[in-house]
């Protein structure tokens, strides 16, 4: 046992040992491991064992998604400390004065200016440090400032939010920065401004309810908790156990409230790609390279040689191009974008944001999947109602951006379910036509495979409506159109061929504008040369487009749709087909 000095001195090594090595070693709140602070910094501040990603200070979240660790600080307007006088176990201005010394911050909004990826951008930072980053005056008015500099400077603004909600002890006056807020919001989106949310772990609450989930595109960083009401309060209230993974970024993507779920040594590079599309960043062309899958691709004959239910089955090939091989083909920088903001993501309809051949452009079509597992995952090309939801969502995007809308759509229809018509599947579509006829952006719709009914024409109502050569257009499929008026499916060919169904009879009847060809045997022989008719058709129409005011653009469209049907004549065909029944 040591006393005197030699104790002294003892327990004054000790305790800088403890100091030092707290420095040195983070344990993990999830898993207790201890980790080397070097490689936690190395690694994003995310443990490596199970993944936690831990609470990053502003500064630290600066330093991730600026360019070259540059930035600056926005000076934000200060507010009185404790309008209430509240007091609970301790004073407010007790608990606001250890906050600001144990973080260094006057409070948990902190905005900076700098560069990412080329463009300048204006950051505001929830702290999750300071009192859980709750939402006061001050932070209201730090929001509100931030994103009325972005406006004023004419700066894409992102929100990163790390919030427990509200802060209790401002009452009422924390409650109504959730209306304050949602009013600046409003103003980013009127002047044009992009607006992105950064969802990290927490985020609860009135941020939640309010400017956190009312981005242009939603992200969160993966392995957040994101919520209104805590997951306790809710188990309490519902008496039953909630799902492991209920408020989860997974959840909240599967549910359709975010654009997608990103690991955080990801998210510098994808902020980077978004705000180039979305600030039309200059971008020349890949040179297009495909190649054809191994198949037995069995050539028919040519176009005038080719009866109308030879067409269907061209159209319905399983080896034809889907949506997304027209993605990974043709589109440059592609994001991916989830989810109707109500409901969930729908896996049959897809679209997102990238470069059409050098063109920032905004992309939705169904995807019909080429395996068993991805025709069952994107339910064969068949939307639900939070798929057309997700397509308006789009749509406006493209509009708010003013860039050009295309959709390829390929579909036998609408899905037909109880759930479906339950969740409003008529209406969903409804609103699809009404949306796209309405925008004011270019709006170029391709069928590239199947036009089934309804389902198709909710995204079909383009400035430009194009068909490759060998699609189909119906309102119902020659199969069940025999079985209903012929009583006998075996008409199907007989029923095709009286429908008038076909591209070339499509331009006949003027419901398209081009038709745009194919390699000899169909699109499903030769990828590489499909995707580059296709790809140069689309580009030439929308470069025609962007020389109409966007304001004429509905106008126009709305004209041209009311036309069509109106004075056609008895239907006489351009070229002899025998019709042979299948």
């Amino acid at each position: 046992m040591l006393f005197g000095k030699r104790a002294g001195i003892k327990n004054r090594n000790r305790e800088r040992y403890d100091r030092i090595r707290r420095l040195m070693w983070i344990k993990c709140e999830s898993c207790g491991h201890l980790v080397y602070y070097k490689d936690y910094k190395s690694n994003h501040y995310i443990c490596p064992r199970c993944g936690r990603a831990f609470i990053m200070t502003p500064k630290q979240r600066f330093d991730l998604l600026f360019d070259n660790n540059e930035w600056s600080r926005i000076a934000l307007p200060t507010v009185s400390d404790d309008p209430l006088n509240f007091v609970d176990r301790k004073s407010y201005i007790d608990r606001l004065e250890e906050a600001r010394a144990e973080t260094g911050y006057h409070d948990a909004v902190t905005s900076a200016d700098g560069i990412i990826g080329g463009i300048p951008t204006t950051i505001c930072i929830l702290n999750g440090d300071f009192l859980l980053g709750s939402m006061g005056r001050a932070a209201g008015d730090g929001i509100v400032a931030s994103m009325e500099h972005a406006i004023e400077s004419k700066r894409p603004f992102i929100m990163v939010t790390c919030s427990g909600g509200a802060r209790m002890q401002e009452n009422i006056l924390s409650l109504m920065q959730m209306a304050r807020t949602t009013v600046a919001v409003n103003k980013l989106h009127a002047n044009g401004i992009p607006y992105i949310v950064l969802l990290t772990d927490p985020t609860f609450g009135g941020v939640t309810a309010s400017f956190a989930m009312l981005g242009d595109i939603n992200i969160a960083e993966q392995g957040a908790r994101i919520g209104f009401a805590g997951r306790r309060v809710i188990e309490q209230n519902i008496r039953e156990k909630l799902p492991s993974n209920f408020q989860t970024a997974d959840y909240l993507y599967e549910h359709g409230m975010v654009d997608m779920v990103v690991p955080r040594a990801e998210l510098k590079e994808k902020l980077e790609k978004i705000l180039a599309v979305l600030t039309k960043q200059p971008r020349a062309p890949r040179a297009i390279n495909v190649t054809t899958p191994s198949t037995d691709n069995k050539k028919v004959r040519g176009m005038g040689e080719t009866d109308a239910y030879d067409k269907v089955l061209l159209a319905r090939n399983e080896n034809r191009p889907h949506f997304l091989d027209y993605i990974n083909g043709i589109v440059d920088d592609w994001t991916y974008l989830a989810g109707d903001r109500l409901f969930g993501e729908d896996p049959a309809m897809c679209g997102g944001i990238g470069y059409w051949r050098g063109i920032p452009s905004v992309i939705i079509g169904q995807e019909k999947g080429r395996t068993i597992e991805t025709r069952q995952l994107h339910r064969f090309g068949m939307p639900n109602p939070e798929g057309y939801r997700k397509a308006q969502r789009l749509m406006r995007l493209a509009e708010k951006f003013a860039l050009p809308l295309i959709s390829l759509f390929d579909t036998a229809g609408a899905f037909a379910g109880s759930a479906a018509e339950e969740r409003g599947q008529s209406q969903a579509i409804a609103s699809s036509i009404a949306t796209g006829l309405d925008i004011k952006t270019p709006y170029v719709a391709v069928n590239v495979g199947e036009g089934g009914s309804g389902g198709a024409i909710a995204i079909g109502t383009g400035d430009r409506v194009l068909m490759l050569e060998n699609t189909i257009y119906s309102v119902i499929a020659p199969e069940s159109c025999a079985s209903i008026l012929w009583k006998d499916n075996k008409y199907k060919a007989t029923a095709a061929a009286a429908m008038k169904l076909t591209a070339r009879d499509m331009a006949d009847l003027n419901i398209i504008d081009q038709i745009v060809d194919e390699p000899a045997g169909g699109a499903h022989t030769d990828w590489q040369t499909t995707m580059e008719m296709l790809a140069n058709a689309v580009a030439e129409q929308i470069t025609d487009l962007q020389k109409i005011p966007v304001d004429e653009l509905p106008t126009r469209r709305a004209e041209k749709f009311l036309a069509m049907t109106r004075d056609v004549e008895i239907y006489a065909p351009p070229h002899d087909s025998e019709n042979h029944d299948n």
